[in-house]
């Protein structure tokens, strides 16, 4: 072994080390230390991707966003040689006390139900994950009654926002940690992409709420319908986010503020799951507008963890333009979905894969003895 290989060899050791003490300490330190291991995504692996797709025999980009998609692979793991064959969906399921304001159509006990059919393949995530070959991970992050779902409760649900902050930010930094180490245990157990959803009556709620302050707009502006208010339940619901944020002032440069005082905790988990993807090379993909909620949270925390996230379709809620703006990525779906639970990321998934597997076989130029197609304004 030659000293370069033997130094590498020794930084590698050291980072085990600190990821191991990390895992051992707690609190906001904790979290610290985890963002301190994020790096940009590899850029010589994703320019390398982009050589093989113009390789191709066929007009140059002309699979668009997917081959962006497949590039960004290439970056996140490191090598153009992409492989993406084990998939899981990680759905964090959760309360939120601010249903107590009638900013819902149904009640707080529907978030249990639908969890449990997670399980049992009783839900719309669960059918098209077992359609789709993916891997359905439910966690329980913060229901408010104990299920079947694996338990990794912060607490029995949020308090109401409308009138306390919704969790203490140890509860938000501990909710973080939760995700992270849930991407830890899915890359030992050999996942290489992860779909994010959710499950909890009136996370849109808490979600516009984050979104809001974090991208300093209106709450008017950056409020929707959710799973189908009336007007008059949208106009109450505009009323109740921006009464809580005028209430507690989260400070809009301090994700984990304003995650406390206005969030949930199934978007803690979720930011955390954002965050693991960047710790430990997984890419993980946005849902709709809760997840890029918790998406936006992550890249308050870590600008590098953009580099990724990948975002599935674009939801029919008012802020996902917005939020997929200030992230700086641009959605390959657009199917006027709404349903929540992962459901659009795991459709995206299947589309993911076809396009991976024109980039793996499809032959190139050379190879068919056909001229290089060049970009428009070439000579």
């Amino acid at each position: 072994m030659t000293k370069k290989e033997e130094s590498r060899m020794e930084q590698r050791e050291t980072e085990e080390q600190l990821k191991e003490r990390i895992s051992r300490t707690g609190s906001e330190q904790q979290l610290k230390e985890w963002i301190s291991l994020i790096e940009p995504a590899s850029a010589p692996a994703s320019m390398a991707a982009q050589k093989r797709w113009d390789s191709i025999a066929k007009p140059l980009h002309s699979l668009g966003r997917l081959e962006d998609a497949v590039v960004k692979l290439a970056g996140i793991y490191g090598t153009a040689d992409i492989r993406i064959e084990k998939k899981g969906l990680v759905i964090m399921c959760a309360d939120n006390g601010v249903v107590a304001e009638g900013v819902t159509q149904t009640g707080q006990e529907v978030t249990a139900i639908v969890a449990e059919n997670f399980l049992d393949c009783n839900s719309s995530a669960a059918i098209m994950c077992e359609k789709a070959g993916v891997d359905l991970f439910p966690v329980d992050i913060g229901m408010a009654r104990d299920t079947r779902v694996p338990d990794h409760k912060i607490a029995y649900g949020t308090k109401n926002l409308a009138e306390e902050p919704a969790m203490t930010r140890q509860e938000a930094v501990r909710g973080i940690l939760t995700g992270i180490r849930i991407v830890e245990e899915k890359k030992k157990e050999g996942y290489e992409i992860l779909a994010t959803g959710e499950m909890g009556i009136g996370n849109t709620t808490t979600s516009s709420a984050v979104a809001a302050v974090l991208l300093g707009e209106p709450a008017d502006r950056m409020t929707g319908r959710g799973a189908g208010l009336s007007g008059e339940g949208l106009k109450r619901k505009k009323e109740v986010i921006a009464r809580a944020i005028a209430l507690h002032r989260p400070d809009r440069e301090d994700a984990v503020d304003v995650l406390s005082k206005v969030g949930g905790f199934d978007l803690a988990g979720l930011a955390g799951v954002f965050l693991g993807g960047a710790i430990f090379h997984v890419p993980v993909v946005i849902d709709g507008f809760i997840s890029a909620a918790a998406a936006l949270i992550a890249v308050r925390l870590c600008v590098a963890a953009r580099d990724y996230m990948l975002a599935s379709h674009t939801s029919k809620e008012p802020g996902m333009g917005m939020i997929l703006k200030a992230l700086g990525l641009e959605a390959c779906l657009d199917c006027g979905m709404c349903l929540g639970e992962g459901t659009g990321a795991v459709a995206f998934l299947p589309v993911l894969d076809l396009a991976a597997e024109v980039y793996r076989r499809m032959s190139t130029f050379s190879e068919n003895q056909i001229e290089e197609y060049k970009e428009l304004g070439e000579v």
